[in-house]
C-alpha cells in the first residue's frame, strides 16, 4: 500500500470564503461554520483521487492547508472557529471516501493563546473525528519569532497529550507574514530551526514514545551536516548539548517525509538516516505539482523518483512508501 503521509485538504471555495468573512467580522456573529453541500465535498474529493491515481497513490492522510491557516491574525475566535471549520471539513472528505483519505488535524494556535489552550481540539480530532495524526506549526507568529522553538519545555503540553493519545505530529509552518521570507521558504527555516532546536533539548529524554515527522525532509539540516557534526566535537558546543551523541545519532530520533522533489536531495536523506526513518510525503497537489522537462513528469511524482533510486532494495522502498508510516500511525486502520 502507497501511503503519502503529508498532503492537504483539496475543499471547495465555500471553505474560504468563510475564512474571508471572519476576518471581515472578526468573530462578531460567533461560530457559523459554512454549510458546504455534500455534493460540493463529494466533488472535489473525487478530483483529488483523480490526481492521486495518477501518481500510484492509495491513501492520503490530509491535513489543512497551512497557508491558509491564518495563526497569526487577531482576535483569537477567529482562528479557532476556523481551525474547527476546516478539522470538520476534512473529516467529511475521508468520510466520503474512507478508503483514499485518513484526517491529521490542526490545533488553533492563535495569539495570545498556549499549547494547554489547543489541546480539547486535539481530543476532538483524535476521538470523535477519527483522525490519525497531528499537523503542528512550529511558529504561530508566522515569521514574526514570538514563539519559542520546539526544544523548549513551552510545547510539552502538546508533547504529553501526543503521547497520551499515541499519534505523530508532522511538523509544518503556516504561512510568512514577514516580507523577507516567502511562505515556501519560510516552511524550510522553521523546519531547520525545528529539528536543530529538538536535537539539542531534552525534549526526547523527556518524552522517550514522542513521534515527530519533519516536512520537507528536514529542512535544510541534511544539506549542513557537517556543520551540525562539527559542532557536537566542539566542547563549547558540546557541554550544552542534552543529548551526548553524535549529531547522525541525533538525527536518527526523528522521521522525514520525501517531500524533497529531488532525486540527489532524496539519496542524500536516505543515506542520512535510512530508510527506517523516512515516510512517502508528496504535498500533491501542492507547490511541486509543475512539470519537470527532465523528468518528463511533475516535480511532485516522488514515488517514481524513489523507485529509481537503484541503492535502496525492495524492502526498503517498501517501508518509506507505506510500511513505515503503518507503523507509526497505530490508528491508521487499512
Amino acid at each position: 500500500m502507497i501511503i503519502d503521509c503529508h498532503a492537504h485538504v483539496v475543499a471547495p471555495m465555500d471553505l474560504y470564503a468563510y475564512k474571508g468573512n471572519l476576518i471581515a467580522n472578526a468573530g462578531a456573529t460567533g461560530y457559523n461554520p459554512p454549510k458546504i453541500a455534500d455534493e460540493k465535498i463529494a466533488a472535489s474529493t473525487e478530483n483529488n483521487v483523480k490526481i492521486q491515481e495518477s501518481v500510484g497513490t492509495d491513501v492520503q492522510f490530509i491535513s489543512p492547508r497551512p497557508f491558509q491557516m491564518m495563526h497569526s491574525q487577531k482576535p483569537a475566535k477567529i482562528v479557532q472557529y476556523y481551525t474547527w471549520a476546516t478539522n470538520d471539513v476534512i473529516a467529511r472528505v475521508c468520510e466520503t471516501r474512507p478508503d483514499r483519505f485518513r484526517g491529521v488535524g490542526s490545533m488553533p494556535q492563535a495569539p495570545g493563546t498556549e499549547p494547554k489552550d489547543w489541546l480539547a481540539e486535539i481530543d476532538r480530532c483524535v476521538g470523535e473525528l477519527g483522525f490519525v495524526g497531528l499537523l503542528l506549526n512550529p511558529d504561530p507568529s508566522e515569521g514574526w519569532n514570538t514563539t519559542p522553538a520546539l526544544g523548549d519545555a513551552y510545547w510539552y503540553p502538546v508533547y504529553e497529550k501526543m503521547c497520551e493519545l499515541d499519534i505523530p505530529a508532522l511538523i509544518h509552518s503556516s504561512s510568512c507574514c514577514n516580507e523577507r521570507e516567502s511562505y515556501s521558504g519560510h516552511f524550510i527555516t522553521e523546519e531547520s530551526i525545528a529539528t536543530l532546536s529538538l536535537l539539542a533539548s531534552r525534549v526526547f529524554l523527556d518524552f522517550p514514545d514522542l513521534k515527530i515527522i519533519v516536512g520537507h525532509g528536514g529542512g535544510s539540516v541534511p544539506y549542513q551536516m557537517g556543520r551540525w557534526e562539527a559542532e557536537r566535537g566542539l566542547p563549547t558546543y558540546a557541554n550544552n548539548q542534552e543529548l551526548k551523541e553524535t549529531f547522525s545519532e541525533s538525527l536518527k530520533r526523528l522521521y522525514y517525509d520525501t517531500c524533497i522533489h529531488y532525486k540527489p536531495s532524496l539519496e542524500l536523506l536516505f543515506g542520512l538516516v535510512g530508510a527506517d526513518r523516512c515516510l512517502f510525503g508528496t504535498e500533491k497537489p501542492g507547490s511541486g505539482s509543475a512539470f519537470n522537462e527532465a523528468t518528463g513528469r511533475d516535480w511532485d511524482d516522488i514515488k517514481t523518483t524513489i523507485e529509481e533510486i537503484d541503492f535502496l532494495s525492495q524492502a526498503e522502498r517498501d517501508a518509506i512508501l507505506g510500511g513505515n508510516a503503518e507503523k507509526l500511525y497505530p490508528r491508521f486502520k487499512a
